[in-house]
């Protein structure tokens, strides 16, 4: 009688250097996504004690977004020539000093600069794509996809642990203790980071190991579906940036008790660990364009039923179970896509630029989310444009062309 495998199925027969490093990333994946997503829980404390209105919050946390995805694609031209090693951990003393930041800074410049320009990059270079494209390289095509879904099930897994962290720690110790001990946690990131790879993998014998950095750029600018693909996914940086930051403070506005919008952002965190993990079993066995297509169109129906039904605690968790599902399940499908496209050698580059669209979304949907509240005084506006755009996305995904780019292949080895 066989021992039964203490790995699950999907991960089978990858060596024990392999699962470490694949721990090690998805440790990062949820420390980074975590401390990041519990940011707007410190909305409300935050400015009742600076004596700011949400426009300013807004604003750092707008410009944080923005930056994440314009150093992405920087982050990611490194960690493809130096390995992801290097960037993560000089990444996680810049995220600690962020968030250090918006902890102590008391006016509002100093607070664009700490809480948007340095966290913003301090976050891009810990991105969970990042320590994704490390795992990537390291396992073979057919489960990569797999791969990316249980790397971003990871980072979900983080907003489930640190969104009630966040709120026990402000009523444990004040809101500026609280940022504090999240400073902390960004710092773990370090060590994790030297658990990767010290080099970068030159990936498979699909051809891209052969391009220069700018011939694989050059080559996917001139894809449609790389163009279609970074158009989309501007709709998911708007939906997920907003909620993300606005979400805590509408659930008050409705007259809820602060604890229901923390639950509910745990929630979201907790249905999108199954709803990438199911993400990357569908991208694994189906078309990725499909998914892609249904999941945008799901999410503008779950805002439009948000909008007409009434508010309560059931339909607040309603929708966040909802979005859970759709929260980040794009991002295997997402990045799915890059990788069988273009292949792996320069994945965490051509997804950085992808990504970079995601952000410039997320700066949108954040800082439209203030103005537009401290001019009217309601969300509803920006709630039916995420409606009106997650229908644009539906359509944008189904033209993609996800068959390989064909290339001479890779020579043979030398004997």
């Amino acid at each position: 009688m066989t021992a039964p495998s203490a790995a699950p199925p999907q991960l089978a027969g990858l060596s024990a250097t392999v699962k470490l490093v694949i721990c090690a990333a998805c440790l990062i994946s949820l420390i980074g996504f975590g401390v990041r997503s519990g940011f707007g829980l410190f909305q409300t404390d935050l400015i009742a004690a600076r004596g700011w209105g949400r426009e300013e919050f807004s604003i750092a946390l707008a410009v944080q977004n923005l930056l994440w995805g314009v150093a992405l694609p920087f982050a990611g031209m490194l960690a493809d020539r130096f390995g992801s090693r290097v960037v993560l951990a000089v990444g996680a003393l810049i995220y600690a000093a962020g968030v250090y930041g918006m902890a102590t800074v008391e006016t509002r410049s100093l607070f664009y600069i700490a809480g948007g320009v340095i966290t913003g990059v301090g976050v891009a270079f810990t991105a969970f794509t990042l320590a994704m494209a490390a795992m990537a390289k390291l396992v073979p095509p057919e489960r990569r996809s797999l791969i990316f879904g249980i790397g971003t099930a990871a980072g979900s897994a983080g907003q489930v642990v640190f969104a009630p962290l966040s709120v026990a720690f402000i009523d444990a110790f004040g809101w500026g203790d609280a940022m504090m001990i999240m400073t902390g946690f960004a710092l773990l990131i370090l060590p994790l980071a030297l658990l990767l790879p010290s080099s970068p993998s030159t990936g498979g014998a699909d051809g891209s190991a052969s391009l220069s950095m700018g011939d694989a750029i050059q080559e996917a600018l001139s894809h449609r579906g790389y163009i279609l693909l970074t158009v989309g996914f501007f709709v998911c940086g708007f939906h997920v940036a907003f909620i993300t930051v606005h979400f805590p403070a509408y659930v008050e506005d409705l007259g809820l008790a602060a604890s229901v919008g923390a639950t509910a952002l745990a929630l979201v965190g907790l249905l999108n660990i199954a709803g990438a993990f199911l993400s990357g079993l569908v991208g694994q066995k189906w078309s990725k364009r499909y998914g892609l297509s249904a999941i945008y169109f799901a999410r503008a129906i779950a805002i439009t039923l948000l909008l007409i039904a009434p508010k309560t605690e059931v339909t607040i968790y309603a929708f966040a179970a909802a979005m859970g599902i759709l929260w980040l399940s794009t991002v295997p499908l997402t990045t799915g896509i890059v990788a069988q496209v273009f292949g792996v050698r320069y994945m965490a580059t051509l997804f950085g630029f992808v990504f970079l669209s995601h952000q410039l979304g997320s700066f949108l949907g954040v800082w439209l989310g203030g103005y537009l509240y401290d001019q009217y005084g309601t969300y509803d506006a920006v709630w039916w444009a995420g409606v009106a755009l997650g229908f644009l996305a539906a359509v944008i995904h189904l033209p993609i062309d996800e068959r390989p780019i064909e290339r001479p292949a890779a020579p043979a080895p030398a004997e």
